[in-house]
């Protein structure tokens, strides 16, 4: 298998590969390696080893990726850049890479539009660096994952093998963040590899996304099941003149109506692609039909645990050639072909962002308000969030003097330190005491009951 990647990183663009693009402006391979050279020459000359890197616009994100790699440092991709995430991950890193201050008691480069007044040359390739992202593991403390340059151009290159000759050369737009792995895959490295250019900014109305399509004759979209859930509607469910040669989504299973409504509107069902950070892709698939079955990569072993339907799996993207068990339970159909039938431990995805429940609850039981606590997964009227809280006596006096709506606002406050807005829970309960069985276990059932009634 060719070193796409690899071989990239090496030589670097040439000087007329377009890079990146956005509504007033377009960055070229000279450019590139200019402003490239000029952070790798800051980074060479810090003895800091491990590198935290945060940026908003893909373009500087993909200087700082290719700056710290090319000067062998440890690239840290946290999985958010809230204070109290970053705060846990505090001595996981001893500089920042971004385009804003993050964390004063470190070595800082700062990443920005200015360029370099002298001329640059590709850095060489001596030493390259790795990644290392942090997820959400099952203990609710963030899990680090580590990520060769070998590995991920295993995965970048069976990318272009699969889906090169759906692509003619186009340009790459996204609606998901290039700081998780599914993003930093297909709106970055990939890109790059193939000199495919792509769009700088996410794109986060439908709005600019029919500008691009009827701007670029030749576009791939990158996005997920809750956006593209979400638009058809706002498309008005009409037939698109313009449309994506190709649509990539991935961070959850996409339902049979929203893969229909997007195959009306584009003419073609997006390309799902089931994975996780530890293990990188894993499978594929086009809804065409109903319980439509995943499809392995060509490099990807998978079997099934007898025990409880665990997925198992070989692949090159993992660091050795040992079977992993994943917490995805799967039916297997022939070698190779399987559907997904739900998840075996509590790590579930909001808005395609992966979240930890047992964290969730201990960072709220971590509050004077809060006595116990419990997160359930509500799937009516939409999929979202419910916590069922047990207030304690400061809590309860809190609710009975400020009301509900006051009390919901501070311990959404206290969890905004660690999650996402969107990841936040959308309905409370406040019960007495949690439900349990005669073992004294929780029961789920009886745990969702609390919503049936507002």
């Amino acid at each position: 298998m060719t070193e796409l990647l690899k071989s990239w990183l090496s030589k670097g663009p040439s000087s007329q590969q377009l890079i990146s693009f956005d509504h007033h402006d377009i960055v070229t391979g000279g450019v590139f390696t200019s402003q490239v050279a000029h952070i790798h020459e800051q980074l060479s000359q810090s003895s800091s080893q491990r590198w935290l890197l945060a940026c908003e616009a893909s373009d500087l994100f993909a200087v700082g990726l290719c700056a710290a790699l090319l000067a062998g440092k440890q690239v840290i991709l946290p999985a958010n850049t809230q204070p109290g995430s970053l705060s846990e991950l505090n001595n996981e890193f001893d500089g920042v890479l971004s385009d804003v201050a993050l964390c004063e008691d470190k070595a800082f480069v700062m990443l920005k539009k200015e360029f370099p007044s002298s001329k640059y040359e590709w850095p060489s390739l001596d030493k390259l660096g790795k990644l290392v992202l942090f997820t959400s593991g099952s203990s609710g403390q963030p899990k680090a994952v580590y990520k060769t340059i070998k590995q991920l151009d295993t995965e970048v290159s069976i990318l272009e093998q699969t889906f090169a000759a759906h692509l003619p050369h186009c340009s790459v737009i996204s609606t998901v963040s290039h700081q998780h792995i599914y993003g930093l895959l297909f709106k970055i490295l990939w890109p790059l590899a193939a000199s495919r250019p792509f769009l700088s900014d996410i794109v986060e109305y439908p709005e600019t996304l029919t500008y691009y399509t009827s701007l670029f004759p030749n576009l791939c979209l990158i996005s997920s099941p809750a956006q593209l859930s979400r638009l058809p509607e706002a498309l008005d469910h009409e037939q698109m003149m313009r449309s994506p040669s190709l649509v990539f989504s991935s961070g959850g299973p996409l339902s049979f109506e929203a893969a229909q409504g997007i195959t009306h509107c584009y003419g073609h069902p997006p390309i799902e692609v089931f994975g996780s950070t530890e293990t990188g892709g894993i499978a594929y698939r086009r809804q065409t039909q109903t319980d439509q079955p995943w499809q392995a990569f060509s490099n990807i072993q998978i079997s099934q645990d007898p025990k409880d339907g665990a997925l198992t799996l070989q692949s090159p993207y993992l660091e050795d050639d040992n079977w992993l068990r994943c917490e995805d339970k799967i039916e297997l159909i022939e070698p190779g072909i399987f559907h997904l039938a739900g998840r075996l431990d509590r790590i579930i995805k909001i808005e395609e962002k992966r979240v930890s429940l047992l964290q969730m609850e201990s960072l709220l039981e971590g509050h004077p308000l809060v006595s116990q606590s419990a997160l359930v997964m509500l799937t009516e009227p939409r999929v979202q969030l419910g916590a069922i809280i047990v207030l304690s006596a400061q809590g309860q006096a809190h609710l009975e003097a400020e009301g509900k709506l006051s009390l919901n606002n501070v311990l959404k406050a206290h969890l905004l330190t660690q999650f996402e807005r969107v990841t936040l829970p959308r309905r409370w309960r406040y019960p007495d005491c949690l439900p349990v069985n005669s073992q004294g276990k929780r029961v789920l059932a009886q745990l969702t009951e609390l919503f049936d009634h507002d």
